[in-house]
């Protein structure tokens, strides 16, 4: 029977067995390489995890800056959009008061005054 605890598989049998004697065993030997090659397996799944949770938490941080900008540009945009619409507004006004009090005079003869 196999007993299994967090870090090892450890083998419980007869005392002979316990000490080592058959570690010349084609069995225990697979048995011994198996369990290995998971241990290492398992490092280097722990370690690619790590790395992949450091990478993970960076690029969030990275998103949060980059979400923020946005929010920045947005608002800069929107305030630029409102003083292009009025600067829009004034220059028509400004054209109209032109063409009323410098054209319309020309055509009449006389200036328009208001």
């Amino acid at each position: 029977m196999i007993n299994r605890n967090a870090n090892s598989a450890v083998r419980s049998g007869p005392a002979s067995k316990e000490n080592g004697q058959d570690g010349g065993d084609p069995t225990e030997r697979s048995g011994q390489a198996i369990i290995a090659l998971l241990s290492e397996a398992a490092d280097g799944a722990k370690a690619t995890c790590e790395q992949a949770m450091n990478t993970a938490g960076t690029l969030s941080t990275q998103l949060r800056a980059a979400e923020d900008k946005v929010k920045l540009l947005e608002s800069e945009l929107r305030h630029y959009q409102d003083r292009a619409s009025r600067a829009e507004n004034w220059l028509s006004r400004v054209y109209k008061e032109i063409e009323q009090n410098f054209f319309k005079a020309q055509n009449t003869g006389q200036p328009s005054r208001q």
